[in-house]
């Protein structure tokens, strides 16, 4: 079975998704206490977070229907390019050199696996 761009783009959709979804359950566990679990129920953060990865996970779902899992799931793995530029953005984490090749790895590898479907 060949590889739909619509199920790449779903993927790609989905991951970036995802990662919002990580940037939320950051965002509400720097203010939540093991001591406090209510507080960690009512933390919004956190419930945007779960649900932004249940919404990826639904792309996910279409995706893998219309493509080769051996292309589409490997593509996933744009979730820690998208996640670490979120990072910097909004949470203000800093980057070296060996990361910024870690990604740019990332983005080759995804992209020869792409290419070669």
């Amino acid at each position: 079975m060949a590889t739909s761009l619509q199920s790449i783009v779903l993927v790609l959709i989905g991951s970036f998704i995802g990662s919002f979804g990580a940037l939320f359950l950051k965002k509400g566990a720097l203010s939540i206490s093991i001591h406090n679990p209510l507080k960690t129920a009512k933390n919004i953060y956190i419930w945007a977070g779960v649900l932004l990865y249940g919404l990826s996970s639904v792309f996910w779902i279409f995706a893998i229907r219309g493509g080769e899992l051996s292309v589409l799931y490997p593509m996933v793995a744009t979730v820690y390019i998208w996640t670490t530029l979120l990072s910097i953005r909004f949470l203000h984490e800093s980057m070296n050199m060996k990361k910024w090749l870690g990604l740019a790895l990332i983005l080759v590898g995804v992209s020869l696996i792409g290419l070669g479907s």
